[in-house]
């Protein structure tokens, strides 16, 4: 079911997800989530730990939403389709079990093919392959002037997806939320970020 926004408000709030640096070989990974009121006001920060090449990124994220204390959250964004690797997050799942619209949120246009054969080498390939088809296809937003990243929508109207993509891309390409959660889980596990979202 989609969620119509009667207006998506500049300041709308969203939980930004993304992982933090790790290795094939490490166990888990550092997840964080940011509560940003459009792209303008940060106003908490969440953390977990999930699975390298898991099955566990969608309970998880559950998890996540349901012990944030901000009860007026209306949206999840991602930073990709997946958390450590190929721990594929189901969207749809995500969506249902917390009532909140997800939009996963990449930088580029993912090359299936080679995703497709990554996952040959783990267990579940398929399972993890229909989990990716399920949030539908990557569409194209212009988050600055000629430039633009893509969006995968669940629970939300596209027009209202891209309404939020573009009031939460306030500084850079991405918006906000995600680049805000990818500084802090990369400074963190590293001690400095550096690099882009």
């Amino acid at each position: 079911m989609e969620e119509r926004f009667r207006r998506v408000k500049d300041e709308v709030r969203i939980l930004g997800v993304d992982d933090g640096p790790h290795k094939r070989t490490d166990k888990d990974v550092l997840v964080v989530g940011v509560v940003f009121r459009g792209g303008r006001f940060m106003d908490g920060v969440l953390s977990m730990r999930t699975a390298v090449d898991g099955l566990d990124a969608t309970e998880n994220l559950v998890k996540m939403v349901s012990m944030c204390h901000f009860k007026d959250l209306r949206v999840v964004m991602t930073d990709g389709i997946s958390l450590g690797g190929f721990n594929v997050i189901d969207l749809p799942t995500l969506t249902e079990a917390t009532g909140l619209p997800a939009i996963s949120i990449m930088r580029e246009m993912p090359d299936y093919d080679a995703v497709k054969k990554a996952l040959s080498y783990l267990p579940d390939a398929d399972k993890r392959w229909r989990t990716i088809q399920s949030a539908g296809k990557p569409r194209p937003v212009e988050t600055q002037k000629g430039k633009q990243i893509y969006a995968q929508a669940v629970g939300i109207k596209w027009e209202d997806a891209v309404r939020v993509v573009k009031v939460s891309a306030t500084h850079s390409l991405l918006p906000e939320p995600i680049r805000a959660a990818h500084l802090i889980a990369r400074g963190v596990t590293l001690g400095e970020s550096r690099g882009r979202a």
